[in-house]
């Protein structure tokens, strides 16, 4: 019996519990090495044997392979590549790698058995090392067997594409532990992980991943056999893996002036830079009846998060800074791009799965924050870890931007398509007909407002001005149009539009080409209280879900009430107030009027 410190075998079982997320992830190690060394091709080979279950037969992922043409390994570089913490890119703050754990850690989470074929002179040179937990256990393996010379099994040659002068080739023989038991579930699962996380390198063309797999039966008819595309949560890209009208071309745009905020880090006497990027959906992306069920809407939700990005390549897609109450999040995308010199800064995890400092500030309050570390207010702690150094205090900048443009970019999707579709086919029976009509006999009693005056344009000159106003107030530019080509054909004196205002009223009015725009302001509180909440009430909501939107809408409208209650009696006596009260008095005058038409 010995008694090492630390004993190997339970060593190596820890490595087996190391914590990536899925298969997918763990392959994502492998495809890092295979980038670093320069590879412009990898593939992502999966062999299936038939087994027997009682009667049925059934296929099986038997063994799986990753495939490159890099640059290779000699025999001292293979052999350090298989020791856990050692590898060729340690303290490397150029590149995807630097931990040396990827080859071995991930390996060994996936199975028992990992083989390894490197060459620098053509296959026929390739040298040959492997790791075996059984061998391991048993104490029959204490070091990395040193590398021999030996041939890539014929299996791999035919799998694979022809192989290149250099390359190399890992093999996990015993997958025993992947998740996923099938070739298929394998290749459909890592596509859009592998997508995602590598989108930036298959869409300048740096690299092709292709995923393929085969029955040990066949091996020269692949059952499966494609190249990754890139799978983009900013969705500015082309040619992508979004689904339907969206995957030749970008499906967001980004967001004007606001598009990228860069954030300054000094660190290890260098100074680097931290990227914060923000985009959101075009509005012809959201048009149209319940967008967020189309095949594009519901891709759009799985990237629904914040994209922390590391040297080109995503760690991982944080979707806890995304309100997961709030299906407009989808929207949206935010990307966190910094370079790995800032890997301690961020808390980069050595499987390279996240960036743990910074993901320990997404979804806290400011000030539960505060009171977690001990200050008694957000800027208190802010003040501190600036006057300590701490290398956390840039993350609050990188919270706080994150933060501030998410909402604000929240509020503009959701005004973004308020008021485009009506659920009413008959003008007359809605608001805008109602008032419509309410007006012409406040005209005919002798009644004249100041929009009245444009009552003699043609229709087209009305449509543009009324679409002019619309964009004024922040309407898009086809929304506008739209609403203004139904006001004006069907012969409407009133529009409703939707739109994000710093403003503190609750509503804007504006006349415009004989018409009246009323844009409502959908960062106020009282949108919230009142209009979204009613506009929703005819979704498929339980009836206690109705009950409830009913009850907060009328507690919102007698919120409204208290707040005009108190404005009044805020007013110094004298003419101010007598002005208020008279203001109230003629608006109920005409609300009874309009009201007694519905």
């Amino acid at each position: 019996m010995g008694f090492d410190i630390v004993p190997a075998e339970l060593v190596v079982k820890a490595m087996q519990d190391s914590g990536y997320k899925n298969a997918a992830y763990a392959i994502a190690e492998l495809i890092d090495n295979s980038i670093q060394a320069g590879a412009n091709l990898v593939e992502l080979l999966c062999l299936e044997r038939e087994e027997f279950a009682g009667k049925r037969s059934r296929s099986r992922l038997c063994q799986l392979g990753v495939l490159d043409n890099g640059h290779g390994m000699n025999s001292l570089d293979l052999r350090r590549a298989l020791q856990f913490g050692n590898g060729g890119h340690l303290g490397d703050r150029d590149g995807i790698g630097r931990f040396g754990m990827g080859l071995p850690n991930s390996s060994m989470s996936q199975g028992s058995r990992v083989e390894v074929w490197s060459w620098q002179d053509g296959p026929s040179s390739a040298l040959f090392s492997y790791l075996d937990l059984d061998e391991i256990t048993r104490g029959d393996m204490r070091e990395v067997p040193e590398p021999v010379a030996q041939s890539i099994p014929n299996i791999w040659n035919t799998m694979g594409s022809n192989l290149s002068n250099s390359g190399t080739l890992v093999v996990w023989a015993k997958p025993s532990r992947c998740t996923w038991k099938t070739a298929n579930a394998i290749v459909r699962n890592s596509e859009e992980v592998v997508g995602r996380m590598y989108r930036r390198f298959l869409h300048d063309g740096r690299a092709v991943i292709r995923l393929a797999s085969f029955s040990e039966s066949d091996l020269n008819t692949p059952k499966i056999d494609k190249s990754a595309l890139p799978n983009d949560p900013m969705y500015l890209m082309d040619q992508t893996s979004c689904p339907g009208v969206w995957a030749d071309k970008a499906m967001f745009e980004k967001w004007g002036d606001h598009s990228q905020q860069v954030i300054k880090v000094a660190y290890n006497g260098g100074e680097h830079d931290v990227k914060v990027s923000f985009s959101c959906a075009k509005a012809e992306a959201r048009r149209g009846h319940n967008p967020g069920e189309r095949d594009y809407g519901r891709h759009a939700a799985r990237n629904s998060g914040v994209s922390i990005v590391r040297a080109d390549r995503e760690l991982e897609l944080d979707s806890t800074w995304m309100p997961s109450y709030d299906p407009v999040a989808r929207w949206l995308g935010i990307e966190v791009d910094f370079p790995p010199a800032l890997d301690e800064v961020f808390g980069v995890t050595n499987n390279k799965q996240s960036a743990t400092q910074l993901a320990d500030l997404a979804g806290v309050d400011k000030g539960e924050l505060a009171e977690k570390h001990g200050y008694e207010s957000y800027q208190a702690l802010k003040e501190a870890w600036l006057e300590d150094s701490d290398i956390r205090e840039p993350l609050l900048i990188v919270k706080d931007s994150i933060e501030t443009t998410r909402n604000a970019l929240m509020q503009l999707l959701k005004a973004q398509t308020k008021g485009t579709k009506s659920k009413r086919r008959h003008t007359e029976n809605t608001p805008e007909g109602k008032a419509t009509d309410a007006t012409k006999k406040r005209i005919e009693e002798g009644h004249q407002g100041a929009s009245d005056a444009g009552a003699g344009l043609d229709d087209e000159t009305k449509r543009k001005e009324v679409a002019e106003g619309l964009r004024v107030e922040g309407i898009d530019d086809a929304t506008a149009k739209e609403l203004a080509a139904a006001t004006i054909n069907s012969g409407l004196k009133y529009v409703f539009g939707h739109s994000d205002s710093n403003s503190s009223a609750f509503f804007n009015v504006k006349p415009k080409g004989g018409a009246l725009l009323i844009t409502l302001n959908t960062s106020h509180p009282a949108y919230g209280n009142l209009v979204e909440l009613l506009e929703d009430s005819t979704d498929d909501a339980s009836e206690s879900e109705l009950k409830d939107r009913l009850q907060r809408a009328l507690d919102g409208l007698k919120l409204v009430l208290t707040a005009w209650a108190r404005y009044e009696d805020e007013l110094p006596d004298g003419d101010q107030r007598v002005a208020a009260q008279d203001a109230r008095e003629d608006w109920g005058r005409v609300a009874r009027q309009f009201l007694r038409s519905s």
